[in-house]
């Protein structure tokens, strides 16, 4: 189909096929030398990931078992659940590997191990699972150097096929030199939590690491079989203020109108509030604070300053950056029914408030309307 994006009806999703695809294309060439495995997560979507990898034809990454099922309804069998295993999660695992999924979860505890052992052992199969690795002190995972790796790899047995990390330090990180430096202790973590268990005499054929930041900027990824990596299909506002893209690179946005205006107030009003554009503030932190959102023009060009200071729930306010209010003849470049699209600040906030993504062509033209699922 094919429409321009006054047909419509706003809040809408709207995917750049261009610049998705330029993203897609830029990390298979950076990471040529090393196996992908992307994240789906934020696409949750066929028609997005069969563009990043053909099913039946490489692996990719979950962060819900419906993303699993998804997925492998579709062709897709080697599938890492990079989310920590819940013991209540193991019959919905095994079913799913019963049908023939290869799907590989990841723990980085004792018990979570000797419960997979336990549901390995009861059903005479093979429950492949890796142990997480902590190398940043970001999130979870064991810390290289802890006496508890071996006895987790011990517990799973049969079941140990590697360790895993992800980098979401990188996220803090204040420079491109920092996102190497992180990078290279991604690496070295993993590297040599695998030779420790090599070393006790335990299997470790995969070692997975990844996070956008650094699979963008790593320098090496010498002793690693995989890498993960998800936003860099889409990109966003966090990622451009950490230099990992720029504003033009990110391929998604939110599609809206102007609905009013208050002068007395400088505020521009549209119809996407926060359930649009999802409630994610992680710009503030940065040298440039996006508010909720850089406002653009309906072919996706950045206005100037303008910003989305402020939302509600279907209500968002749009200003200059700092909260400066706009004068009137600013406001009156807009008049109601004006369609500016938002740029979001985390596409993997923003893109699950929607069911679909309409995707334009290089005329801003719609071509396709690619839907999306949620939940777990």
């Amino acid at each position: 189909m094919t429409s321009i994006l006054g047909g419509l009806e706003t809040p809408a999703l709207v995917m750049d096929r261009v610049r998705l695809d330029r993203n897609l294309a830029r990390m298979r060439t950076k990471l040529a030398g090393v196996r992908l495995r992307p994240h789906v997560k934020t696409a949750k979507s066929l028609d997005v990931v069969k563009r990043a990898v053909t099913p039946g034809s490489g692996g990719i990454t979950v962060s819900t078992l419906k993303e699993a099922e998804q997925f492998f309804a579709v062709g897709y069998r080697d599938i890492l659940y990079a989310v920590g295993i819940a013991p209540n999660k193991l019959d919905h695992v095994a079913a799913l590997r019963a049908k023939g999924c290869d799907l590989t979860i990841i723990l980085d505890s004792l018990e979570a191990a000797r419960a997979v052992a336990d549901k390995s052992g009861a059903a005479e199969s093979v429950v492949p699972a890796l142990i997480e690795i902590d190398s940043d002190g970001h999130r979870a995972g064991v810390k290289p150097g802890d006496a508890r790796l071996l006895e987790i790899g011990r517990a799973l047995g049969k079941n140990l096929r590697g360790v895993m990390t992800h980098a979401g330090g990188s996220y803090d990180c204040k420079s491109v030199e920092d996102i190497r430096a992180m990078a290279e202790r991604e690496r070295a973590a993993v590297v040599r939590c695998s030779g420790e268990l090599r070393a006790a005499g335990l299997p470790c054929d995969i070692v997975s690491v990844g996070s956008s930041p650094t699979a963008t900027y790593a320098e090496s990824f010498d002793g690693v079989t995989e890498v993960r990596a998800g936003v860099y299909m889409f990109f966003d506002l966090f990622m451009a203020g950490i230099a990992v893209c720029a504003v033009d690179d990110i391929a998604l946005s939110v599609l809206t109108s102007v609905i009013g205006h208050q002068p007395e107030k400088g505020w521009i009003i549209t119809d996407a509030g926060w359930m649009a554009l999802s409630r994610d503030r992680g710009t503030a932190g940065q040298k440039v604070d996006q508010g909720y959102g850089l406002v653009c023009d309906v072919r996706g060009q950045p206005l100037g300053e303008l910003i989305v200071s402020g939302a509600n729930q279907e209500h968002g306010i749009i200003s200059a950056r700092g909260g400066m209010p706009l004068d009137g003849a600013r406001m009156a470049q807009f008049p109601i029914g004006t369609l500016l699209r938002i740029l979001p600040n985390h596409a993997c906030a923003t893109a699950p408030q929607h069911d679909g993504y309409h995707v334009v062509n290089e005329a801003h033209e719609i071509e396709a309307r690619w839907p999306r699922f949620s939940g777990w």
